[in-house]
């Protein structure tokens, strides 16, 4: 018997009896579990090497679990009909991810929650080449994600060695082990990912959910669609059992870059990764929420990448790296999605990078979270340039294909840039409210008479929680004027988001359902949009 506790994957071990000609080509080996409450799992398994196998399991169900394997070579002993059991034991540790458990969707459909119910707000950070070797393993990859927990980042987005901004088989993509396939797409490399496993156990040993995006979304033209299926069921069999999400493709529906006429919104790929996204739906035991990312074209959310939006669970959405002309993309197509049909939770999984071509500095990603959020996104998604292509200090990531390149940055240093901090600070204001019920609110402030926003977009943007709080952002330091504060008295409380200072306005006479209230803080001559908070809670 092995015991394991609630919700930790613990490995299944087998070996063939004999040696098999392509063995992850030729055989399928599935571990059939039944736990306690009778609901019979069929998880994947995958090669560790040579004749070993192996397949991971996790459950939150406290008690005994029995499973028999099942292979398409039923002639082997090793690997079919070998029967076990699994005692799992409560957990008693202080990992949210398995105090709480994995993720899911709440009933709501508009947030994340724990497998206890436990709401989770998705605080992302964008490390999309995270498991290459120029991030080294073990000393740097623990400094970062140790920055990234004290800070209280949530998720971290990491795409599984077939990355973007680069060709098949880029030195700059190997981890210690080299590349995840042989070069000729033959096989996939186990031992690629034995050092992979390493960063994805570590970022959940730190309390991050690890996003993983399948492939960028050109891929699927290389390997083809049988080959991405192989790479995915890999997936599945290796990280399912963890609280992980799933991103099926980075920029599902934008071809290679050189391709000719490009950039173009590739409709035969989208076509292409519906069948893929269906595929790790009906593979994955486990049911993890699963999204698809988008480019920045045509509608920029994952609704606009799928042929089928009934494969989603949550939209992700990609609206440029534009600096604050990024606003208005990115304002529109969260409010679109967030009243579309199927509803589902909705944030931004790739914007305005901080310091990405030398802009889209910390007043921007401000400007990104707080929009975000009081339009009805369920958590932000951060990125730093120099983090995502993991830029070393000596050794930069250097052009992309095109020939640019955005910015030799080291990560060391982006890891430190203010924005990352501020919105750390900002999710920490949420967390004192029940955010999770928050609800846009438009049309009930705006700057008060004479003054004028930058743009539609740069005006006030609210929503309430309940009838008992309003949270209101103002991307300019203008006075504000309210209005629907349905005849009573409000406590105000004002709140600086580039520094995480508060001020005490008092009660506010609301006997008219309107008040006029400005930013009390001193002015920034270094910030030239001065944004401010202000929080209104029912006395």
């Amino acid at each position: 018997m092995d015991p394991t506790h609630a919700h930790r994957p613990i490995e299944i071990a087998f070996e063939a009896a004999r040696d098999h000609a392509d063995p992850e080509g030729s055989l399928r080996l599935d571990l059939i579990v039944e736990p306690p409450s009778g609901r019979t799992l069929r998880l994947p398994a995958y090669r560790v090497d040579g004749r070993r196998w192996a397949a991971r399991y996790a459950s939150g169900e406290i008690g005994r679990h029995t499973y028999v394997s099942a292979c398409s070579d039923r002639s082997d002993a090793g690997l079919h009909g070998v029967e076990g059991t699994v005692e799992v034991e409560p957990y008693t540790g202080d990992n949210p991810l398995y105090a709480h458990g994995p993720l899911r969707i709440s009933s709501s459909g508009r947030h994340f929650e724990h497998d206890d119910r436990t709401p989770f707000f998705w605080l992302g950070d964008t490390w999309w080449m995270g498991l290459c070797r120029r991030l080294r393993w073990p000393e740097e990859f623990a400094e970062l994600a140790e920055d990234r927990r004290r800070k209280g980042y949530t998720v971290v987005q990491i795409v599984a060695g077939l990355y973007p901004d680069m060709g098949a088989f880029d030195e700059r993509g190997a981890n210690e082990a080299g590349f995840p396939w042989e070069e000729d797409w033959r096989r996939i490399r186990p031992e690629y990912f034995d050092m992979a496993d390493r960063r994805i156990e570590r970022l959940v040993a730190t309390g991050i959910v690890p996003c993983i995006v399948g492939a960028w979304g050109y891929y699927l033209s290389w390997l083809g669609h049988r080959k991405m299926q192989q790479h995915w069921r890999y997936l599945i069999a290796r990280w399912a059992a963890y609280p992980v999400v799933w991103c099926v493709a980075g920029e599902a529906n934008l071809p290679w870059y050189l391709a000719p006429g490009f950039p173009y919104d590739d409709r035969p790929a989208v076509t292409g990764w519906t069948e893929i996204a269906g595929y790790v739906r009906q593979l994955d035991p486990y049911r993890r929420p699963l999204s698809i990312h988008p480019t920045g074209l045509g509608r920029l959310s994952a609704r606009g990448s799928i042929d089928d939006q009934g494969l989603l669970d949550f939209d992700m959405l990609q609206t440029g790296h534009g600096d604050r002309d990024s606003l208005g993309p990115t304002v529109d197509t969260l409010r679109w999605s967030y009243q579309a049909e199927p509803r589902m939770p909705v944030l931004n999984s790739e914007v305005t990078y901080e310091g990405i071509l030398g802009r889209c500095h910390d007043d921007v990603q401000r400007l990104m979270f707080w929009t975000s959020i009081l339009n009805g996104a369920c958590g932000h998604t951060y990125g730093a340039n120099g983090i995502w292509q993991m830029n070393g200090t000596e050794t930069p990531y250097g052009a992309s294909p095109h020939g640019g390149t955005y910015g030799p940055t080291p990560w060391r240093e982006a890891m430190t840039l203010p924005g990352s901090m501020q919105l750390a600070w900002a999710r920490r204001l949420l967390e004192r409210y029940r955010w999770w019920e928050m609800e846009p609110l438009p049309d009930t402030a705006d700057y008060a008479e004479g003054l004028i926003a930058r743009d539609d977009w740069h005006r006030p943007h609210a929503a309430r929680i309940g009838d008992d709080l309003r949270i209101i952002y103002a991307p300019q330091a203008h006075r504000l004027r309210l209005r629907g504060l349905e005849g009573a008295t409000w406590r105000a409380t004002a709140w600086e988001p580039a520094n995480g200072a508060e001020a005490h306005l008092g009660p506010i006479d609301a006997t008219d359902g309107c008040a006029e209230l400005s930013r009390p803080f001193t002015p920034d001559v270094l910030q030239p949009e001065q944004d401010w908070l202000l929080i209104l809670e029912r006395a």
